[in-house]
């Protein structure tokens, strides 16, 4: 019987992810130093989460533009703790948009997918271009829901391949597992709303692209969520690679997104070159 509780801890699995979030803090409150043409809180929703941070590349502002969600298990953290991230893209000529949301309990997991949703809408209508979508943890779990969005229902004007690829690192697509975890307490997870946030389950369009990046050092269940949306996504048509990164735990796996030499960045950096 699977110890869900223990597959899905990645704090308790990695017992130094304090000094790893605090050397995240330091990094990006030194990247966003160093960046102060940065649009910081660009809202785009009521709520004070709902807001963007975008990076522009030196090249000027008609770069494709990539998305990055962060994680959290949509109970924490926040955009600005992944501003050096933007590095890695930048240095591709990819402009980098940190969304931001609102967290469980206060919303649901349904209200957050509609939130990212409304996110790439604002952004494309403010710069008139495709989105190609990343995010690590929940916000795998939330790029996958953006590459299998039916974009024409989300509101007039909005193209089919407003988001058609995605790069998930570390993510989540089959939720009912988290049922029978302590955090379920925030996420109020039964199986019908599980299975309906569960983008594993989903219809989506033949021809899109999701990456499945994974650290090689991850729990078995963490393992077997990336291989899996893979496997099935594979068989609706989708392009789709799973890649483990060797040693890298749940939050090392992030790291190599900052560097633009690294097999990590320069995927997400082409995904974003072919328009989303």
């Amino acid at each position: 019987m699977v110890d869900y509780e223990a597959e899905y801890n990645n704090r308790a699995r990695v017992p130094e992810h304090p000094q790893i979030f605090a050397r995240w803090a330091n990094a990006a409150a030194s990247h966003r130093k160093s960046h102060p043409d940065a649009e910081l809180g660009i809202s785009y929703g009521a709520s004070p989460r709902q807001t963007v941070d975008l990076f522009w590349p030196e090249g000027g502002r008609d770069a494709p533009i990539a998305l990055f969600i962060h994680g959290g298990y949509w109970r924490s953290l926040e955009p600005a703790a992944f501003s050096h991230l933007a590095a890695g893209m930048n240095a591709h000529g990819i402009a980098f948009a940190a969304i931001g949301y609102d967290l469980c309990p206060a919303v649901t997991i349904k209200t957050i997918i509609d939130q990212i949703r409304a996110a790439a809408a604002f952004l494309y209508r403010r710069h008139e271009r495709p989105l190609t979508a990343s995010g690590h943890s929940a916000g795998g779990h939330l790029s996958a829901c953006l590459v299998a969005t039916d974009w024409k229902q989300q509101g007039a004007g909005l193209p089919e391949n407003l988001v058609s690829a995605g790069l998930s690192i570390s993510g989540l697509f089959d939720l009912s597992p988290l049922m029978h975890t302590a955090m379920n307490g925030d996420l109020r997870l039964d199986p019908v709303s599980a299975a309906n946030v569960s983008p594993l389950f989903w219809d989506v369009a033949p021809g899109r692209t999701l990456d499945a990046w994974v650290g090689g050092a991850e729990s078995p269940e963490f393992l077997r969520q990336s291989r899996e949306i893979a496997d099935v996504w594979a068989g609706k048509g989708v392009a789709t690679e799973y890649v483990a990164i060797p040693d890298a735990n749940h939050f090392t796996v992030l790291d190599p997104l900052a560097d633009p030499a690294s097999a990590m960045a320069r995927r997400l950096a082409a995904l974003a070159r072919q328009g989303g």
